[in-house]
């Protein structure tokens, strides 16, 4: 009873349920029986499993065996393909050796030929280098001597005389190439007093051009050096007021009524200063037009010269016209002469055609008076019957001198005729 009560107990409570003492044991040996169940069926399953590796395992021996053998039987036929392998690239090992050595010896003929062609290409390359250093040593020399001259040359338009003298060159020179000797003259005195830089004589008695080539250069070297904004606006200032003294300047002294043109020209000696005025200062060429001053480039220059050598030219042919109109007139009697000696000339070929006639008259005469001697001869008949054959005989040779007389007077004409009538 004592037994079944504590059997009965409860041991904890589980939810709604009561788990009591004898329940526990009974799962405890549920759970111990299940356990041993298991267990069991592991140890089978386990020598099955073992079982059936222990085929497997022999299965796979007797394959391995199998294996081994197809792979001794290919390692044995492997071996010998190699040995047939290893002669056949043998074989081949010493024909690639030879075939190499054969490039090679070819290559290196080929390389040696080409490091000759190649060294020989670098000498004469180096020659001509020399050659061409040799050319730009002498171009550095004449750079040289160059920037040389040009220092000179901003020497010389550093000082306002000698930039001056530098304008007054290059007019002379444009000026002596384009005109003859005599056409010009420089440093000329004017009635005034004054002298210009260069006078060019016009034809004709024409007053002369007054070329003046003392540009202030001076001014404008002032604007070009000029760095600040008010320096350069005080030196264009100074510009322009400079040469409207200038040009004053020419127009009061220079230009002369009756002995210089009512125009001067004021030689710039650059053309990008030239540019540079008309494009900048508008205002000084437009006071300069009205003031009858032309201001002339280099090559305005040249042209204005180019046009007053025509104009010098023209003028020469001109003085020269009376000369040409009296050689005209004696080639004119020249001309009369020779048509007076055509005229003879005609009238005694106009002569010669009537001796001609003439003379073919005589022959027509001794022409029928020999028919009229032959028909005397040869003919039988009485006198009264030999009339009619005379006349026509004479009728006949009538008829023969009028076919035989000339349409033309030519000499050779009357020849043919004789010989035919013969």
């Amino acid at each position: 009873m004592d037994t079944n009560t504590l059997l009965a107990a409860p041991l904890f409570q589980l939810g709604v349920h009561t788990v009591s003492v004898g329940g526990a044991l009974l799962l405890g040996a549920g759970i111990v029986v299940l356990f041993a169940f298991i267990f069991l069926a592991a140890a089978w399953r386990s020598a099955r499993a073992r079982a059936i590796a222990e085929v497997q395992a022999a299965e796979r021996a007797r394959d391995a065996e199998m294996r081994m053998a197809d792979i001794l039987k290919s390692q044995a036929e492997m071996q010998g393909r190699m040995q047939t392998m290893a002669e056949v690239f043998g074989a081949r090992q010493a024909e690639l050796n030879q075939s190499i050595r054969e490039r090679l010896d070819g290559m290196t003929s080929r390389i040696g030929e080409t490091m000759t062609e190649q060294s020989k290409s670098t000498h004469e390359n180096l020659a001509k280098l020399q050659e061409r250093l040799a050319v730009i040593d002498t171009a550095q020399n004449n750079i040289q001597a160059l920037a040389g001259q040009v220092v000179q040359l901003q020497a010389i338009l550093a000082n306002k005389q000698t930039r001056g003298a530098f304008g007054q060159s290059r007019m002379e020179a444009i000026i002596a190439d384009g005109l003859p000797q005599g056409a010009y003259e420089f440093q000329a005195t004017l009635s005034n007093s004054n002298r210009p830089d260069c006078l060019v004589r016009m034809p004709n008695g024409m007053p002369s051009l007054v070329i003046d080539a003392k540009f202030p250069l001076e001014a404008w070297s002032a604007i070009r050096d000029a760095e600040l904004p008010e320096a350069k606006k005080a030196a264009i200032a100074q510009f322009r007021r400079d040469i409207e003294v200038h040009i004053r300047d020419i127009s009061t002294k220079y230009l002369i009524q009756g002995e210089t043109q009512d125009t001067a020209f004021l030689f710039v000696p650059s053309e990008s200063i030239f540019a540079e005025i008309h494009e900048n200062f508008e205002g000084l060429v437009q006071k300069a037009h009205r003031a009858r001053i032309v201001i002339v480039s280099p090559s305005l220059l040249m042209l204005s010269i180019q046009m007053i050598q025509a104009v010098l030219k023209d003028a020469r042919m001109r003085e020269q016209a009376h000369l040409i109109q009296g050689e005209v007139i004696r080639l004119m009697e020249d001309v009369s002469r020779l048509d007076d000696r055509v005229r003879k000339l005609q009238t005694h070929f106009m002569q010669a055609n009537k001796d001609i006639d003439d003379i073919l008259v005589s022959s027509g005469k001794v022409t029928k008076r020999g028919e009229k001697i032959e028909a005397l001869e040869f003919g039988e008949q009485p006198a009264a019957a030999g009339d009619a054959p005379v006349a026509a005989q004479t009728a006949r040779g009538e008829a023969k001198i009028a076919d035989s007389k000339p349409s033309d007077n030519k000499v050779g004409q009357l020849r043919l005729r004789v010989v035919e009538e013969e």
